[in-house]
């Protein structure tokens, strides 16, 4: 079997940063495939003028899987044991739930504080319709790790931590101030050694988008 994951920047996409610490939860070896910034499509991703459908894409054994969420569900069936999602029905629910809120929601907070793992804007001014965003978002991480004992949402790592790793960097890039349990969630997700890999990996890229480096 082969496989390939067609992502894009690794300091600016967070679309390809989830898909892309999914394919390592499952263990699935993987070719990385990517698709230049300045490729015009990309670019409009990257800077929400259309739709998700070009990063990431995963084509394996001949199928192509574009859709974040359907990714981790492959994923999933393709190997239970990495526990992309959990093994109990109701904490599998509300996995599933956060998932689906992260993948359609949050828009405000995406417009607001576009993901630049780079940079760094301390007492960044964070607008109403994004702070309520951000509030939600502490809310779910709230009572995630009061329900399942933390270090990670759902207790070990799982597709709900893929989706708001990029949320996580997001908020140390634009100086977000967190309470404690939010503070230790976030520390523990910078710390999966995946995403400490994901950010080597952007740091070393020579890519700048200019509409992503102006602080708004």
């Amino acid at each position: 079997m082969s496989a390939a994951l067609t992502i894009s920047s690794k300091n600016y996409s967070s679309w390809s940063m989830r898909g892309w610490l999914l394919a390592r939860m499952s263990g699935l070896a993987f070719e990385e495939v990517l698709v230049p910034p300045e490729d015009s499509a990309a670019r409009a991703e990257l800077l929400l003028l259309s739709p998700s459908i070009l990063v990431p894409c995963l084509t394996h054994d001949g199928v192509r899987i574009w859709d974040t969420l359907a990714i981790g569900e492959y994923l999933h069936e393709l190997a239970p044991q990495a526990g992309i999602l959990p093994v109990e029905r109701t904490a599998r629910a509300r996995c599933r739930s956060i998932c689906g809120e992260m993948h359609s929601g949050f828009s405000a907070m995406r417009s607001a504080l576009p993901m630049n793992l780079k940079a760094r804007f301390p007492g960044f001014k964070v607008w109403t319709r994004a702070q309520a965003d951000i509030e939600r978002i502490a809310e779910l991480w709230r009572e995630c790790i009061a329900t399942y004992g933390g270090p990670y949402l759902f207790g070990r790592l799982s597709m709900a931590d893929a989706m708001y790793a990029p949320v996580v960097t997001r908020f140390a890039t634009y100086d977000v101030k967190l309470d404690p349990t939010c503070a230790a969630y976030a520390k523990a997700v910078l710390e999966w050694p995946d995403v400490a890999q994901w950010h080597a990996d952007a740091a070393r890229e020579p890519i700048a988008i200019d509409e992503l480096e102006v602080e708004f």
